[in-house]
Parts: C-alpha cells; structure tokens; sequence
C-alpha cells in the first residue's frame, strides 16, 4: 500500500489535489450548513466535500477544539432513554446535531432530582458547549441555577419556568382529546394525568378539562389522577378510576403508555375498549396502532422536537436570541374511540 492510503487525509492534501487554499477547505469542511455557500461557491463546496469522502477525511476534533476553544460537545440530560418517546425525540437531536458540528451524549436521570443534579455536574464536567434538558420540571427552580453556570441550554419536550424550550402545544392536544370525545357523546370523563411535576401531563390535563368546562361538563377531582408515565401507572390509575362508583364511558390518558395501561385494566375488568370504553392515548408511539384494538391518539412531533431544540441551542451557542417554540399536536382517531357510546349497568354516558 502507499504512503497516500497510509497517512491521514489532512485539509492540506485535500488543498493540493483540488488546487485551492487550505484555508478555503478548511471553512467549507468546519463551517454549519447556514455558512457553507458563503465559505465558497456551491460548487467548489460539492467539490471539496466529494473528494473529503472519497478520500476519508476525518477532522482532528482536539486541533478543532484548540482553535475555537470550544468542544463542539451536547449534553442530553432525559429521564429514561428506555421510553420510546425520549428516545425519538434524543434521534432528532443526534440528527440536527450532526449537521450543526456537534456531537452528543445522553445520560439518564430517571426524574429523581439528586440524580439531575450529580448528572448535569458531570455534563458540566465534560466542558460542553450546550446542555439539553428532558426532564424539566416544571418550577423550573433548578434550572434557575443552572443557569447561573453560564452554559447555554434548551429544554425538550417540557417547559419549565421563563427557560427556552421546544414543546409540543400540550394544552392544545388535550383540547383535541376532549373534542373529539365530546363529539362521541361522552359527556362522563376521567384522566389519567401523569407526574404532577412534569409541563407535559399538566398542559394536557388542563387543555382537556377546561375544554368540557367550557361544553359545560365538569370532571370531578376524583376522576382526573395522577400516575408514572408508563403501562404500569397507567393499570394502576385506570383500576381506581374504573372501581370507584359508576365508571366513566371514555378516560383520556396523557401518554399512550399509560393508555395501554389503562387497557389491560379495562379488559381484566371484562369491558371492550372501543365499545363499552373509549380510550384516547397521547403521542401516537409506534405501538399504538398495532394493538388489538387500535388506540386513538394526539401525535406529538417527537423527531422534530428534537431537531428544532437542538437548533434552537446551536444559534444560542453562536451568541444569538431564540425564543421558544410549541410544535402544533393532530388527534389521530381509531378504534378505541370511534365507536357509539354504550351504557352498562351503573355507568353515566
């Protein structure tokens, strides 16, 4: 083998081979998407990039940290990278991050604040430019100190406070859920409302009771509990909800976990979902569909989400002003909610 395919691609063979300056190389290879066509023609971009790949150009990321001082380092802080929506939402930051520059790392907190704090120490630790948060909550009073370090940060899928964030509008997916139930006939309603402490269950509880509040139909405090984001919190909030007094005709669970929770409950209890009880999930997770019986769902654009907060932390990085966003949620109806209401022995339509 030669010494051209032993030695590293550097910027200065990929300069001599093309006939141009180091430096105009090294721009188009080390600028963002937004700054490439201004580093050089688009052309000589697609040039540079093609023989860069061809060649197995790979960037020394010390010597790029030395010149820009800066470590080109995310640390994303989320409760469990298990759950499928976390999960999404950390491949849309991985995504947008590769197109920025910056590289991430993920470490889970499982939404127990002593180990938030000793996680963003060590993320601190590790120099990065930016930090993303996917367990806010919502008090936003630890962020607040966070904040005090001087690192930039975004928050994902919850708000918290005055903080940046990228959100879905939760609030407005809870209205979807009470419409469409409402347009069903279901007037005797409970939810199954999540952590009391995260933006997420809070926005989509409140955006589904105010909505009946205003048909004119109060839920009762009993009927609106708080649960884990996950199946078995959602089977425990669902058993209570479905044996205490007469049951309601549909529950809405503020993510599909805990709807799929609430299922197995209602199918112990001898009752059809779909029939005898409408069911609404939130987020549309991969599962949803593929039950026995199809779940009605808000669609949360999870990917997106991600991509969009890690945008948002790049333009702070670069010194610039964002604001927060909320990403528009769409009910999906299906099976578990779009049959006729039926009245069983004791239950209230």
């Amino acid at each position: 083998m030669d010494a051209e395919h032993t030695s590293p691609v550097t910027l200065r063979t990929l300069a001599e081979r093309l006939g141009l300056s180091v430096s105009t190389v090294s721009r188009v290879l080390h600028a963002k998407p937004d700054e490439q066509l201004r580093a050089a023609s688009e052309a000589t971009v697609k040039r540079i990039r093609t023989l860069a790949d061809e060649l197995g150009y790979r960037p020394n990321p010390h010597a790029t940290s030395l010149r820009t001082r800066r470590s080109n380092l995310v640390g994303v802080l989320v409760p469990r990278l298990s759950d499928i929506v976390l999960a999404t939402i950390y491949e849309g930051i991985e995504e947008a991050a590769t197109e920025h520059g910056l590289s991430t790392f993920v470490t889970n907190t499982r939404d127990i604040p002593a180990v938030q704090r000793a996680r963003t120490e060590m993320v601190l630790a590790r120099r990065v430019d930016g930090m993303i948060f996917g367990d806010a909550y919502v008090d936003g009073r630890f962020l607040d100190e966070v904040a005090t370090r001087g690192v930039p940060f975004v928050l994902v899928s919850r708000r918290a406070g005055k903080h940046v964030s990228v959100t879905c509008d939760d609030y407005l997916g809870g209205r979807l859920a009470a419409e469409h139930l409402l347009e069903r006939g279901h007037r005797s309603v409970a939810v199954i409302a999540g952590e009391p402490y995260a933006s997420t269950g809070i926005d989509r509880t409140a955006g589904f009771v105010d909505t009946y509040r205003k048909a004119g139909l109060h839920i009762p405090a009993e009927r609106v509990l708080h649960s884990r984001f996950d199946a078995r919190g959602g089977r425990e909030a669902a058993d209570q909800l479905l044996g205490a007094g007469p049951p309601p005709s549909a529950i809405f669970a503020v993510n599909d976990f805990a709807a799929i929770g609430a299922l197995g409950a209602a199918r112990d209890r001898g009752l059809q979902v779909g029939g005898d009880l409408a069911l609404v999930g939130y987020n549309d997770t991969p599962l949803a569909s593929e039950l026995p019986v199809a779940l009605s769902t808000v669609r949360s654009p999870m990917h997106e989400m991600g991509r969009r907060g890690l945008a948002l932390l790049a333009a702070l990085i670069r010194g610039e002003e964002v604001a927060a966003e909320r990403l528009p949620p769409e009910l999906v109806a299906r099976a578990s909610s779009t049959g006729p209401v039926r009245v069983s022995a004791g239950q209230q339509p």
